[in-house]
């Protein structure tokens, strides 16, 4: 199947990240069938993804006359069946769940046809394990996108060992389409690329929170004013050519030594997490988010991202 000729879509999950894979669709003017389990998730698709798209509009990154279209290609089904009803290409986007998806999958294979493309935005299991139980495996993979996934533009293209190269092509070329930029991961490793490299930076960031080397705000405003602004225009391992690599081998050297290697959850984190307090979402985490503040600081963080694509990507 060939990516251009692609023009019915069906998002199943409508969630944290399936609103905002299925409004990318939308956005470049593919039809969408979206289904969830969760009847308040349906309700509330077409108002979530029009805020979403009201940002845009005051970021100057769509026309407002673009909004109505955008909103005309999303059916919102009463069942998985017939959200899937036509599909050429299918994105799984149900809790992180690995029996769950293995259970889904060979019954969504019954449903449409033998060329549709079948893809999990998982962003823990691969689609070798996924797949187990698939009667055609070559036509599913991975492709993980990242949150706000209707902002960030990286996807991941993370084939299964059974996926076929065509599969894996077509999936790549329909982010292309859309506007994303995917990258191929070669290897299918727990936690594909990007994770990896950020549970690495975070374990020696939670290690200096806990040491009370720094402040959770003085850590964050750190970060984000050195290496968060330099790899929002170079990638790390550019910044390593431009720093010198005698110079970036001699910090390494002298540092690695001294930097925490261990596999366990710091406590700081383990405790909040026992105690419910798991961040923005309940209210306290690291931070403590009231109502109003929440709201705010979520607004604040998707302008920014927004400024950041006019800056790095809009024409990418």
């Amino acid at each position: 199947m060939d990516a251009q000729s692609i023009e019915h879509v069906a998002v199943l999950g409508l969630g944290t990240m399936g609103h905002g894979i299925a409004q990318t669709f939308a956005l470049a003017g593919i039809n969408v069938g979206c289904f969830d389990e969760f009847e308040t998730a349906r309700a509330n698709l077409t108002d979530r993804i029009r805020k979403n798209l009201e940002q845009f509009v005051d970021a100057d990154l769509i026309e407002r006359d673009a909004v109505e279209p955008c909103l005309g290609h999303l059916r919102v089904a009463e069942t998985q069946d017939e959200a899937l009803s036509g599909a050429q290409f299918v994105v799984e986007a149900v809790r992180e769940d690995l029996p769950t998806k293995q259970e889904l999958f060979p019954r969504v294979e019954q449903v449409v046809a033998d060329d549709t493309i079948l893809v999990s935005n998982t962003s823990t299991f691969p689609m070798t394990q996924i797949a187990v139980n698939m009667r055609r495996p070559e036509r599913a993979l991975d492709t993980h996108w990242f949150n706000p996934p209707h902002i960030c533009p990286l996807v991941e293209i993370v084939p299964g060992e059974r996926t076929s190269k065509e599969a894996a092509d077509t999936a790549f070329d329909l982010m292309e389409r859309i506007g994303k930029l995917p990258v191929r991961v070669n290897k299918e490793l727990p936690g594909f690329l990007v994770n990896r490299i950020q549970v690495a930076m975070n374990r020696e960031v939670l290690n200096l929170m806990e040491l009370g080397v720094a402040s959770p705000e003085d850590i964050d405003r750190a970060v984000r004013a050195s290496m968060g602004m330099r790899l929002a225009a170079f990638g790390p391992l550019q910044v390593w050519d431009f720093a010198g690599l005698d110079v970036c081998a001699s910090v390494f050297q002298h540092l690695v030594q001294d930097i925490r290697s261990d596999r366990q959850l710091p406590d700081a984190i383990a405790r909040l997490v026992a105690d419910g307090h798991f961040g923005f979402k309940t209210g306290r985490g690291i931070y403590e988010h009231d109502e109003k503040s929440s709201a705010e600081t979520l607004a604040q963080r998707d302008q920014s991202y927004l400024k950041l694509i006019k800056l790095f990507y809009r024409d990418a």
